[in-house]
């Protein structure tokens, strides 16, 4: 069964997306997620340009082949783009795998390891009776896990905090990237106080998230996570920069706090000592930039040898196509933690039909043959691309700082 088409959709129904559609010579339609927030467009050129050409012709079953053929057959391998693109096939290619055997995509991959996924929300606010309430909504809704994330008192900014007007992170169309502010000491003497809060409130029966985002030095974040023992974190997310793997023997060496890092990740050799040397209890790479959901198994099934479970990057920046591929994983590898969820922005809904449903905490991808997902391109375009930016982030003295 040969692909004789594949076209890129960039699209913005709610956030920016692109979406990889490959057709088959049987009628067969498979989509993919190559959505990169902030550089969109960079991805859009690599598949357009030098990825769609390559497709034609080729045999659609053939996923292992066509994935090492797309990476190793480029030479200049790796990186978040090239990752993306490639992820955005596999993706793509389980989909019309499913399709064609008339299975859900988990049912190809041995089939569900456990009836569900556990989900984790978001709970936020701009004071802790905000993120109280908050919290208590997530609750309500029937979540096992909750991220917490507060606005720090003297910052007027605060990542995991949403703007007041109910905006995204990244500002409006055409302008320049938003500008914050970051003060390590007071962030470090209030996120204790915050996560002491919160158990108070809700006591030790809600697993209980927070994410450092890549804020702090190894010897701050070894510092946070022994302040943050008493209250049992399911995890302590991204606590330093991913890029220096040796950083976290020393967080490891001052803490028990449980550490998850990863999204920022690309391919298994990313995480590689971070895995095989136990620094980390969660890898959380995602679907869309580890290359797919052929390469994701190996970083997971890596993990698996080394107590290392799976915590899945699941921004609304990726799009549903991404996040159901994210289930199926999820409900099929042995080692499966968490996976993070933070649902879609309307009208997502007109453009992307999904089947996946949330009851009680956790979530499934549906029995659909497939993905489950089925994409309007038609109402895609509706919704043209949407220029936008992440923030960056700067010390109080101007100095640029990880955001």
């Amino acid at each position: 069964m040969k692909i004789i088409d594949a076209r890129v959709v960039i699209s913005s129904p709610g956030r920016n997306y692109v979406t990889l559609v490959i057709e088959t010579e049987s009628g067969v339609i498979g989509v993919g997620d190559a959505t990169l927030n902030g550089r969109e467009l960079s991805v859009a050129s690599y598949l357009r340009d030098h990825v769609v050409p390559l497709l034609i012709g080729r045999e659609a079953n053939r996923i292992e082949d066509t994935w090492h053929y797309l990476y190793k057959g480029s030479y200049w391998r790796r990186g978040p783009v090239q990752m993306t693109a490639i992820a955005a096939v596999d993706i793509a290619l389980w989909d019309i795998k499913g399709k064609v055997a008339g299975l859900p995509v988990y049912e190809l991959l041995g089939g569900a390891a456990r009836e569900g996924v556990m989900v984790y929300g978001h709970a936020t606010g701009a004071d802790l009776d905000e993120l109280k309430d908050d919290f208590r909504k997530h609750l309500d809704a029937g979540y096992k896990a909750v991220r917490a994330q507060c606005s720090v008192p003297g910052l007027s900014k605060t990542y995991g905090v949403p703007p007041a007007d109910g905006r995204m992170y990244e500002p409006a169309s055409g302008s320049l990237p938003q500008q914050d502010v970051w003060e390590t000491t007071a962030y470090l003497d209030f996120a204790p106080r915050m996560m002491e809060a919160i158990r108070e409130e809700f006591g030790f029966g809600v697993h209980l998230l927070h994410d450092v985002h890549h804020r702090l030095t190894p010897i701050e974040a070894a510092r946070l996570g022994a302040a943050l023992e008493p209250y049992r974190p399911f995890w302590m997310e991204d606590p330093t920069p991913a890029e220096d793997q040796s950083a976290f023997r020393l967080i490891r060496e001052h803490t028990t706090t449980p550490i998850a890092v990863g999204e920022v990740f690309n391919s298994i050799w990313d995480c590689q000592q971070l895995i095989t040397e136990r620094l980390i209890d969660y890898i959380r790479t995602s679907v869309s930039h580890a290359g797919g959901i052929t390469h994701l198994r190996r970083i997971f099934s890596l993990a698996e040898l080394y107590g290392v479970k799976s915590g899945s990057h699941g921004a609304g920046d990726l799009s549903p196509v991404s996040f159901a591929a994210a289930l199926h994983v999820d409900l099929s590898i042995p080692n499966f933690g968490v996976q993070e969820y933070m649902g879609h922005r309307e009208p997502a809904n007109e453009v992307f039909h999904t089947s996946y449903s949330f009851e009680n905490g956790y979530m499934h991808p549906g029995n659909l043959p497939g993905l489950g997902v089925e994409f309007d391109e038609k109402a895609a375009a509706a919704f043209p691309y949407d220029p936008k930016y992440l923030p960056v982030n700067r010390k109080l003295d101007g100095t640029v700082h990880d955001w």
